[in-house]
């Protein structure tokens, strides 16, 4: 029964890793395909930049329509190869049809250049400058309006997608985690009825003479970490306000040995972190913290983007090492918490653990109303 169990247990870990690892390939790609569509939307919107400009050198001064008519089919009929890339490469019914808008558009533009060049055909100028300056203009400028909207059309049904896969993800997990700990409950049941079934006082109600003279096995002693870091989380559940918050800090950075300490936390749309919460700084030092672009080349937006803890190793003489851990929340990653490590402590486990440890109960605590950030940011700033 003990061996059923535990194969069940590897069968659903193996079956969870197996979903995991396809879906992550289908994010892949489904991220290179968006890649691929922004690509292509840009394509062709240098090409109605481009498009906009030769037609208005019809009617500037010291230009000539000899050169610029041509110009002006030729890259017309580059836009519409790159229309044609855009559409096949949509995968979403909006951005098809805004695509679709924007040759209706091209078409009507088409219409108004054949109308400018009958102008400057007879020689009316000003009349061939109206046209292209109106009409020509508005034409192009609806038809890139239409390409744009075609690519949010498309963002959208990418982050939907996305969302689903890592909605998919995390069920799978659940499930194994589920099938997991019924296992080690049954397990620990079956071990439990064993050992009673050994007890003394079993041996001596069946009528056996002998007594189990076992001496009981000493208690392997706990980590001091390990101490610490369950301390933190209790007292973390028994938080009141933000000075419990920062004296939690403190105490978090004495076990760690940090140099500092500083909270980072992402606003409203995830495009920034902005640091609300520090410990170790100066008022000088807190007062220069910039906010973090969730794009920027460094541990704590990394950390943000990825939700892995990221680790800076310090250099011989230059400076120090720092450890970021993700603060994640049930909607994703919120912020990041940065310490900074005296020591080269930052390549120590434990170390790394505690960090993740307390970025867990700091999810706890910032995962609230997004309202309440603008709050707490204002106290950590007092």
């Amino acid at each position: 029964m003990r061996l059923f169990c535990g194969v069940v247990a590897w069968i659903a870990i193996g079956a969870a890793a197996v979903f995991i690892i396809r879906s992550e390939k289908q994010l892949a790609a489904l991220g290179a395909d968006g890649r691929a569509f922004d690509l292509h939307a840009r394509e062709v919107a240098d090409a109605l930049s481009d498009l906009r400009a030769a037609q208005q050198a019809y009617v500037a001064a010291g230009q000539g329509v000899t050169f610029w008519m041509p110009k002006v089919a030729q890259t017309s009929d580059a836009i519409g190869s790159s229309i044609a890339a855009l559409r096949a490469a949509a995968t979403s019914p909006g951005a098809r049809q805004a695509i679709d808008e924007a040759v209706t558009t091209l078409a009507g533009f088409a219409a108004v250049d054949k109308r400018a060049r009958d102008y400057l055909q007879s020689g009316q100028l000003l009349m061939a400058g109206d046209v292209i300056f109106t009409e020509g203009d508005q034409t192009a400028a609806s038809a890139a309006r239409q390409v744009e909207a075609s690519r949010l059309a498309e963002h959208r049904a990418l982050d939907a997608s996305e969302a689903n896969v890592r909605k998919q993800e995390a069920i799978a997990l659940a499930a194994a985690g589920g099938v997991s700990a019924v296992v080690v409950l049954l397990l620990g049941v079956s071990g439990s009825m064993q050992t009673e079934s050994d007890s003394p006082l079993s041996i001596a109600t069946k009528g056996h003479a002998e007594l189990d003279l076992r001496q009981p096995q000493p208690s392997r002693a706990v980590s001091p970490v390990l101490k610490t870091a369950a301390q933190l989380c209790t007292d973390f559940a028994r938080m009141r306000d933000i000075h419990d918050l920062q004296q939690l800090l403190e105490r978090a950075s004495d076990v760690m040995d940090a140099v500092g300490l500083v909270v980072w936390l992402g606003n409203s749309n995830g495009a920034e972190l902005h640091p609300v919460l520090t410990h170790g700084y100066n008022d000088d030092t807190r007062a220069r913290l910039p906010n973090v672009p969730r794009t920027a080349n460094n541990a704590a937006a990394a950390a943000f983007r990825s939700g892995d803890v990221q680790i800076v190793l310090s250099r011989p003489g230059g400076a120090q090492g720092a450890i970021v851990a993700p603060i994640l929340g049930a909607q994703g990653c919120i912020g990041a918490l940065s310490a900074e490590i005296r020591g080269g402590g930052e390549a120590s486990e434990s170390v790394q653990a505690l960090a993740a440890i307390i970025a867990a109960q700091l999810a706890g605590v910032l995962a609230g109303p997004r309202a309440e950030s603008a709050d707490t940011r204002a106290a950590a700033s007092s």
